[in-house]
């Protein structure tokens, strides 16, 4: 289990990754790679970024391929089309998992009480997950990958409200796994979701291990004096956080992981802690914060802070 980072798959961006000590990476923004689906002759470039991670002593866990919807009609083409190339290249190279958002079939219907128009809800569609994602996991096997579905709601304040990922929430997860026995179909974790929803990352781990094929190493705090004030839906109650920074407990996290068996990397997913960030555009004016940390690159020190954190307790288990 090393701890690595997210990033693209560029060999520069590799020099980075080098500099900061950090030992496994997530291929991110796999679409708009030199080997993305358009790209006829994608070997050579697979092989030649593969070499490069290598030659740094950096191992690449995943590839995220596409964090859109793949559910929504005008993007199925296209996403079907960026997860093949990704489980190809993934076969070819020897990375086990292909991560991305599973989608969500958004349909509304009008609510009788107010008359107004509400989504269904998405365990209605459930066959349409699996019409899409089946053929998609069967095409994985064949290439000796599996696919990990990342569980962010994409909706405000953290919520899975009016959101576009139907497995924004654990109750879904269940849905999925009951209705899918395919072994290769699994979870691309991140704790910061479930504290978001006041949910136990411990516990979860416990129910859900088996299936977590890979980590965001990504913590959130809840501020308890704005929760009580104005409740989950208000702005500043759930931040994301670096590890080392938020409320989750790392030691009991990994403690949990290693006991379900889990067998990739925790790479930090960055960009998204408040402070630890780099400040470099003009104040907004929303925080008060903003402008006391207007130009400051804090982006760097934030992903050493959560990768100290890390390897406190992931020492000797690579």
């Amino acid at each position: 289990m090393r701890v690595g980072v997210l990033t693209r798959g560029e060999a520069q961006d590799l020099d980075w990754v080098q500099r900061l000590g950090f030992r496994s990476i997530e291929w991110i923004r796999f679409d708009e790679s030199p080997v993305a689906a358009e790209k006829a002759d994608w070997k050579p470039a697979a092989e030649e970024f593969a070499a490069q991670a290598k030659a740094r002593d950096i191992r690449i866990s995943a590839i995220g391929a596409l964090y859109k919807n793949p559910l929504d009609p005008h993007q199925s083409d296209f996403a079907r089309a960026i997860f093949r190339r990704a489980i190809q290249v993934a076969g070819h190279v020897g990375i086990k998992t292909v991560a991305g958002f599973p989608g969500a079939h958004v349909e509304t219907e009008i609510n009788p009480l107010g008359g107004n128009p509400v989504y269904k809800p998405f365990e209605n569609y459930i066959p349409q997950l699996l019409e899409f994602w089946e053929p998609l996991a069967q095409y994985a096997e064949d290439h000796g990958v599996r696919i990990a579905f990342e569980h962010c709601p994409q909706g405000p304040y953290h919520l899975p409200v009016m959101h576009y990922n139907m497995l924004g929430q654990p109750a879904m997860w269940e849905r999925l796994f009951d209705a899918c026995k395919r072994e290769n179909i699994g979870i691309e974790w991140d704790a910061s979701h479930l504290i978001c929803q006041l949910a136990d990352p411990v516990a979860n781990i416990h129910k859900f291990g088996a299936r977590i094929f890979h980590v965001h190493a990504k913590d959130a705090f809840i501020n308890k004096r704005l929760l009580e004030e104005y409740g989950i839906c208000h702005p500043g109650v759930a931040e994301h956080r670096f590890p080392g920074l938020g409320q989750s407990s790392w030691a009991e996290i990994i403690h949990a992981l290693v006991r379900a068996g889990y067998d990739s990397d925790l790479n930090v997913e960055g960009r998204h802690d408040p402070v630890y960030r780099d400040h470099n555009r003009p104040s907004s004016g929303k925080y008060p914060w903003d402008k006391t940390l207007a130009g400051r690159m804090l982006e760097d020190p934030g992903l050493v802070i959560a990768k100290r954190t890390l390897e406190m307790y992931t020492a000797g288990l690579e």
